[in-house]
């Protein structure tokens, strides 16, 4: 101790407390002010009060989380189940919406066809793996109605046919498959007839296929194609898609139309399942008769 009172250091310190003692008189006195003891004293500590007063409030915050810690838990555990329960609401409120949207969908698309007896809404599971077409599965199956080959619709146009049907679930294929034929006719023109049916190359750039074509055909692009209703497997004036390109086969005989379908396929969250619809039976029996 007598070692640090005697060095350079302790006397520098005490040099520099001087200076700042005259500065806070010189403060004083030039202001005009008397400097009475007390008054000095006050002065002089200002500094050190301030920083013994900001020491000690952070200390009785420190104090504060230590001794109410567990309160402080417990408040924060109540606030978390607060936020998961307004989180869950806020889901269910989301699926609320989703659901009161589709059924409106659904509304539109009876009045718009109303000899037709739709599924509800089936969500889409997921596509089905390595398939170049986006066959997908729905979950919707026999305990709903469903049976094979029933068309699957969105309210934008025609999707494909339901082909396995489980118990409460279905793959569908789509129109963008080779092994789907749809006949179809240009509303435009009601006369210009075809088949949709799909291809490798066209399903790449997610398109099919409108062939058996007459040359002489009225089609042109942008031009609007729906289901012909001649099969027994689709219901009539259903659109399908919109004409993007034509071409003539190679043997000069036929032509055919590159279509974009209504309906993404590659994006769908979910569908509508046809389950009946006016003239079903007579079309197949007419289609079996002559095949």
């Amino acid at each position: 101790m007598r070692e640090f009172l005697k060095s350079t250091r302790f006397k520098i310190l005490l040099a520099f407390i001087a200076f700042l003692v005259g500065i806070m008189i010189y403060a004083v006195t030039k202001g005009g002010y008397s400097l009475s003891g007390a008054s000095f004293i006050n002065t002089v500590t200002k500094p050190f009060r301030f920083i013994s007063n900001s020491v000690s409030m952070k200390l009785e915050k420190t104090v504060d989380r230590i001794e109410n810690a567990d309160a402080y838990y417990e408040e924060n555990q109540e606030l978390k189940k607060q936020v998961g329960e307004l989180n869950k609401q806020l889901t269910d409120y989301d699926d609320l919406k989703t659901e009161v949207e589709e059924l409106r969908k659904l509304v539109v698309i009876k009045e718009e066809h109303p000899d037709s007896v739709f599924s509800q809404p089936a969500d889409v599971l997921g596509y089905v793996a390595n398939d170049p077409f986006k066959g997908f599965t729905i979950d919707r199956g026999y305990a709903d109605g469903i049976e094979p080959y029933s068309p699957v619709i969105t309210p934008e146009g025609v999707v494909g046919i339901t082909i396995d049907v489980s118990q409460h679930t279905s793959t569908v294929r789509t129109i963008l498959s080779p092994d789907l034929s749809v006949a179809a006719v240009c509303s435009d023109t009601n006369t210009d007839f075809g088949i949709v049916e799909g291809s490798v190359i066209a399903a790449e750039n997610k398109k099919t296929k409108l062939t058996h074509l007459t040359p002489d055909h009225k089609l042109k692009e942008d031009s609007l194609i729906v289901t012909a209703g001649s099969s027994g497997l689709f219901p009539k004036d259903y659109v399908i898609g919109t004409v993007k390109s034509m071409g003539v086969d190679p043997n000069g005989l036929t032509a055919y139309a590159e279509i974009e379908p209504a309906a993404d396929i590659t994006r769908l969250s979910s569908v509508f399942v046809i389950m009946d619809f006016d003239g079903k039976k007579e079309a197949l029996d007419a289609s079996q008769d002559n095949p």
